[in-house]
C-alpha cells in the first residue's frame, strides 16, 4: 500500500529538514573549538605524566648501574674498604674515605651500613647517622642549609610545639621508609624507591646488597634528591599548555559572543521594535547574508514579520471592503425605512418592502459569505492535509446538486477522469468547487447545463489534475478575466436577481487553490465563429507526489 493509499503523507525532498537535523555550522564551530581547548591540556598533562614517570626510570636505572659497579669495588678485598678474615666486614674508616675520594656526582648521596643495619659511611661531610631502636636521625644539619633561627629569651616551648612535633612525624616517616629499604637490601633483593629524606625533600633512592662472594656485608644506598625539582620543572612544562588553553577557552568565548549572542541580542532588538509598532518587519541585511544558522533565523524572522505586516495590510484593507459593502445596503434600507412613513400608496409600500427584503438578503448573503472568508484561514491551518481523490469529492457534490434542483435550474454534469488525487483538505477543496458550480449555475440559462470535468495537466500529464467547469452564460469581458478574483467584485448582466452574490465566492476560490499549491484561472468559450458562448473556469492542482501545501 503506498503512502498516499493509506492516508500519509508521502516522503518528499526537504531542504529544511535536511538543514534541521543535518551537520550545523555554527555547532560544529563551537565543538571543534571546546575539544581544542580540552585536548590541548589534557594532551599536555599526559604528556608531562609520562616524561615525569619517565624520568623518574631513568633515574633510577642510572643509580642501580652505579650503584651495581660500587657494590663490585666494595666487594673485593683489595680495595681495603673490605677487612677481615676469614670474616670479612667493612672497614668503617676507609668506607667514608673512599666514598668521599671515589664518588662525587652532584645532587646525589651514598650511604653504607653494614650487615646489621648500622650507618658506616655517608657521602655527604657533616651528617653521621647514628643507630636508635633501629632508625636512624640526624644529629647535624645538612651542608649548605641555615640552622633553624633561635628562640628568643623567654619564648615558651610550647609555642613551637606543633612544628616540632610535625617536624619529628616527617623524619620519623623518613627513617622508617629508610629502615624498610635498607632491610630488603639486606635480605639480598634489591630495592628502588621514591621515599622521604629525613629533610622532608622526595628522594629517588636506590638499595642494592654489598657482597663478598655470596656473603652480605653490608648495603649501599643510593638517593638523588632533584626530585622536587623534576616536578617543578614539569609544573613549569605545564604552564604553556595551560595558558594556550585559556587562550583558545577565551577565543571560542568571544567567538560565541560575536556571533551568536551579539545577533541574538540584535534580532531581540529589531523584535521588540515590531513589537511596540515603531516597525512593520524585521531588516537585518548583514544577519540575513550568513550562511549558518543565525542567518536562517534572521531570514525566517524577516520572511514572519513581513508575512505578518502583509497580513495586516490584507486585514485592514478586508475591513475597509467589509464596511463598505454592509454601509451600501444599510444605507438603502435606512433610505427606505425613512420613506416608508411618507408613502400612502399600496404599490409603492409594497415596492419599498421588497427592496427592503432584497436589501436584508443581500445583507444575510454578505455577513455570511465574510464570515466563511474569515474562518478560511483557521480551517487551512488546522485540518491536516492529505489524499483527496477529486473524482470521489466532485462526484459526491454533483450528486447533492442533482437531489437538491429545483425546476428550471440548470443541471450540473460530471466527466471523471483517471487517477485525480492531490494533497489537500477536503472541506476547503469541496468550497472551492462549490462555489465554481454555484457562479456557473447563476450565469447559466433556465434549464441550462455546467459541465465538471477532470483531466491531467496536457503540458505535463504525470505532475497534476485539471478540472474545469464550463457554463452557457454570456461570458466574462476579457478585461475582467483577473478582475473576477478580486475581494467584492460583482458584475452582473441585467435580470439577475439584485443581493445574490456577494462578490467573495470567487475570492476564495483564488485563496484555497493557492493555500494547496496550485492556480485558477478563467477564461471565455468561443465557438468556431468567434462569438463567446460561455465562460469556463479551470482549476489546476500539482499530483499527489508532488504536492506542496502552504500554510496561510
Amino acid at each position: 500500500m503506498s503512502d498516499a493509499e493509506d492516508g500519509q503523507r508521502p516522503e518528499e525532498p526537504d531542504t529544511r529538514r535536511v538543514k534541521r537535523f543535518g551537520f550545523s555550522r555554527l555547532g560544529g564551530l563551537i565543538l571543534a573549538l571546546n575539544l581544542v581547548s580540552l585536548f590541548i591540556l589534557f594532551g599536555g598533562a599526559l604528556a608531562l605524566n609520562e616524561l615525569r614517570q619517565g624520568l623518574v626510570e631513568a633515574r633510577q636505572e642510572a643509580l642501580t648501574s652505579q650503584a651495581e659497579l660500587l657494590v663490585r669495588v666494595l666487594g673485593e678485598p683489595r680495595v681495603g674498604v673490605t677487612q677481615g678474615v676469614p670474616t670479612p666486614y667493612l672497614d668503617p674508616i676507609e668506607a667514608p674515605r673512599w666514598l668521599t675520594d671515589n664518588f662525587i656526582p652532584a645532587g646525589q648521596r651514598a650511604r653504607l651500613f653494614d650487615v646489621d643495619g648500622l650507618a658506616v659511611a655517608d657521602s655527604a661531610p657533616g651528617l653521621p647517622l647514628q643507630p636508635i631502636a633501629d632508625s636512624y636521625v640526624l644529629t647535624e644539619a645538612i651542608p649548605g642549609e641555615a640552622l633553624p633561627p633561635a628562640r628568643p629569651a623567654g619564648t615558651p616551648v610550647e609555642d613551637d610545639s606543633k612544628e616540632i612535633a610535625r617536624e619529628s612525624s616527617d623524619l620519623a616517616r623518613a627513617n622508617a621508609e629508610l629502615s624498610a629499604e635498607v632491610a630488603g637490601a639486606l635480605d639480598g633483593q634489591p630495592q628502588a624507591n621514591v621515599r622521604m629524606a629525613e629533610d622532608g625533600r622526595r628522594v629517588i633512592s636506590v638499595s642494592l646488597p654489598v657482597r663478598h662472594v655470596r656473603q652480605v656485608l653490608g648495603v649501599l644506598t643510593l638517593e638523588a634528591g632533584d626530585v622536587d625539582q623534576i616536578l617543578d620543572a614539569q609544573r613549569r612544562a605545564l604552564l604553556p599548555f595551560a595558558v594556550v588553553a585559556l587562550a583558545v577557552n577565551l577565543l571560542a568565548s568571544f567567538l560565541l559572543h560575536l556571533f551568536v549572542a551579539r545577533p541574538v541580542m540584535r534580532l531581540s532588538a529589531a523584535a521588540e521594535e515590531v513589537r511596540q509598532g515603531r516597525a512593520r518587519a524585521i531588516s537585518l541585511p548583514d544577519l540575513e547574508h550568513r550562511k549558518d544558522e543565525i542567518g536562517d533565523l534572521a531570514r525566517s524572522l524577516e520572511t514572519m514579520t513581513e508575512t505578518l505586516s502583509d497580513r495586516m495590510d490584507a486585514i485592514e484593507a478586508f475591513a475597509a471592503d467589509v464596511s463598505h459593502e454592509i454601509k451600501n445596503p444599510l444605507t438603502s434600507i435606512r433610505s427606505a425605512l425613512e420613506t416608508l412613513d411618507l408613502v400612502k400608496e399600496k404599490s409603492q409600500r409594497d415596492r419599498l418592502t421588497a427592496l427592503l427584503q432584497a436589501d436584508v438578503r443581500r445583507l444575510d448573503r454578505l455577513i455570511t459569505d465574510i464570515s466563511n472568508a474569515s474562518r478560511l484561514d483557521a480551517e487551512l491551518s488546522r485540518d491536516r492535509p492529505r489524499p483527496v481523490d477529486l473524482n470521489l469529492l466532485l462526484g459526491d457534490i454533483v450528486q447533492v446538486y442533482e437531489t437538491t434542483s429545483k425546476p428550471g435550474e440548470a443541471s450540473v454534469v460530471l466527466s471523471p477522469g483517471g487517477d485525480a488525487r492531490v494533497l489537500g483538505r477536503d472541506g476547503p477543496l469541496g468550497q472551492v468547487f462549490r462555489n465554481l458550480i454555484d457562479n456557473a449555475r447563476s450565469f447559466s440559462p433556465p434549464g441550462g447545463e455546467v459541465r465538471v470535468a477532470i483531466g491531467r495537466d496536457e503540458a505535463d500529464p504525470g505532475r497534476g489534475v485539471t478540472v474545469s467547469v464550463e457554463d452557457d452564460g454570456p461570458g466574462i469581458p476579457p478585461d475582467n478575466l483577473e478582475t473576477v478574483f478580486e475581494r467584492f467584485y460583482t458584475s452582473r448582466p441585467r435580470g439577475t436577481a439584485f443581493g445574490t452574490n456577494s462578490g467573495l465566492g470567487l475570492s476564495i476560490v483564488r485563496q484555497i487553490v493557492e493555500a494547496h499549491g496550485g492556480r485558477v484561472r478563467a477564461e471565455n468559450r468561443i465557438d468556431p465563429s468567434g462569438t463567446v458562448v460561455g465562460a469556463r473556469f479551470q482549476v489546476d492542482l500539482p499530483a499527489t507526489h508532488l504536492a506542496v501545501v502552504r500554510r496561510p
